[in-house]
């Protein structure tokens, strides 16, 4: 009996004593402010849906950086990218950019990645109306205490 208890109270203190020592994940405190969330992150669409890039340069991190697109295929800067991006936007006339429900926020430190598809309706300046859904991956870094892009994807499922 004295036995059987020695054991029990062996196999007891080593159960606890492991999981007392296993790491615990935690989370990287970053110095930027709070972290992008859904709101923040139709912000940058409701600038999109301008259809003018200087509405959402204050997103972009500039430098080389490399950011795809619906078309062409990618851009290796935000001045790439803001310049490129504007022959696309002028054959239209109105947008309408809103994230669906799915949208998934991953913050790591001075680093947050997102995903979401985005509803999009535009009007050609010839009068069509174009509507659709959007692939979108966003990567941010903290730069200086700003939630900079670094990184976005952005894509159309073939229809």
């Amino acid at each position: 009996m004295k036995r059987l208890f020695a054991v029990s109270l062996c196999l007891i203190v080593l159960s606890v004593s492991s999981i007392a020592a296993a790491p615990k994940p935690t989370a990287k405190k970053s110095s930027a402010g709070p972290t992008p969330d859904k709101a923040y992150l139709q912000k940058i669409w409701d600038g999109w849906s301008t259809l003018d890039p200087a509405n959402v340069a204050k997103f972009y991190a500039s430098g080389p950086h490399t950011f795809f697109d619906i078309a062409p295929l990618k851009y290796g800067s935000w001045d790439e990218y803001e310049n490129g991006v504007k022959g696309v936007l002028s054959g239209y006339k109105s947008a309408k950019f809103t994230m669906n429900d799915d949208a998934v926020i991953h913050p790591h430190g001075d680093l947050v990645w997102a995903t979401a598809t985005v509803k999009d309706e535009m009007t050609t300046k010839s009068g069509k109306v174009e509507m659709g859904n959007l692939r979108w991956t966003v990567v941010f870094e903290n730069q200086d205490g700003k939630w900079m892009i670094v990184h976005e994807h952005v894509s159309a499922p073939i229809q």
